[in-house]
């Protein structure tokens, strides 16, 4: 069996490339080329934690994939990541397992990337200035996907840690071409952005609606619990909806569940699935003026997708280290 690690993904996956994944994922799972079952969830609520479940096979790809995600809030306390994971790639056609892979870089990358091809549609075309709620990994991977797929020249960062945004700073000033600002407020943050991240943890929304100029594009990927939004309702409501997948959405997107719950919106508000954008059955941004509002919960088709394109790269590239397991 092959071990991939942090790195060995990160060589045989560039973002541009994970881009591309994405699409044909979302693509085919419009199609109904994708199996998707319902992942399992496992509350950790005295740690403050959850670990899921997440099996998926795109048929296209020849492989499943299964993920399996622990988010622990509280783990930066401990000096650990609040997301770990692995991925394990099984042959569609033997069902032994090819490979493992390091799911922490995987889920970032994949998370990233699917925002960036949703951008790639959504987004307008001069879109120069992005705003990245969430220093962590995944605020990382949202702004090397935007970085991908539109001239991004200006960013400013949020997180409810200084140090946080500080690092992050330092470090994609290095691995991008924008001048990268820390943000004092929210509003200071989304008053300049053609383009919003929300890549954090948290219950209640990370800006203002108010703040939001015509024309802002929005990727909604940092929570995935009916009870926790990061975008307000007032938005929402406004906006172009895109999501991952709707049956995903109403079982666990709080940015929507919640308007619905209220009466502020319906199920019908939401425009397409990002498949049917990809697909070209539905047009992406129509106006220059149109708030559009990608949301995401992450689903399995992404890491089969990711996984696939890993493994297929690190065998060209003899990437990885072998094991046997019996």
């Amino acid at each position: 069996m092959l071990v991939l690690s942090k790195q060995d993904i990160q060589t045989a996956l560039p973002m541009r490339d994970a881009i591309e994944a994405m699409k044909r994922a979302f693509k085919q799972l419009y199609l109904g080329k994708a199996t998707v079952p319902a992942r399992i969830h496992i509350d950790v609520p005295e740690h403050n934690g959850t670990t899921l479940f997440m099996p998926g096979y795109l048929n296209e790809d020849k492989n499943i994939a299964v993920k399996i995600v622990s988010v622990f809030a509280d783990n930066p306390e401990k000096n650990l990541p609040v997301i770990n994971a692995i991925v394990v790639i099984i042959d569609a056609e033997t069902g032994i397992a090819q490979a493992i892979l390091d799911g922490t870089c995987l889920t970032a990358i994949r998370t990233g990337a699917a925002a960036g091809a949703a951008t790639d549609f959504l987004a307008r075309e001069d879109a120069s200035r992005a705003a990245i709620f969430g220093a962590g990994p995944q605020g990382c991977s949202q702004l090397e996907a935007m970085c991908a797929v539109r001239p991004i020249r200006q960013v400013w960062v949020f997180d409810i840690s200084p140090e946080a945004s500080q690092s992050f700073a330092r470090e994609m000033a290095q691995k991008t071409a924008a001048t990268i600002q820390v943000a004092r407020n929210p509003s200071e943050a989304v008053a300049n952005a053609d383009i919003i991240c929300t890549a954090t943890n948290s219950a209640h929304p990370v800006f203002n609606d108010r703040d939001i100029r015509p024309g802002t594009h929005i990727n909604a990927v940092g929570v995935y619990k009916p009870h926790m939004r990061e975008v307000p309702a007032d938005t929402v409501k406004r906006a172009r909806i895109v999501v991952d997948s709707r049956q995903a959405s109403m079982e666990e997107a709080g940015d929507l569940l919640l308007p619905i719950k209220q009466g502020i919106i319906t199920q019908e508000h939401i425009y397409a699935e990002l498949g049917e954008v990809v697909a070209g059955t539905k047009p992406g941004r129509t106006s220059e003026e149109e708030i559009t509002l990608f949301k995401s919960v992450g689903i399995a088709v992404q890491d089969a997708a990711a996984a696939s394109a890993v493994l297929t790269k690190a065998e060209n590239l003899n990437l990885g280290s072998r094991i046997e397991l019996g």
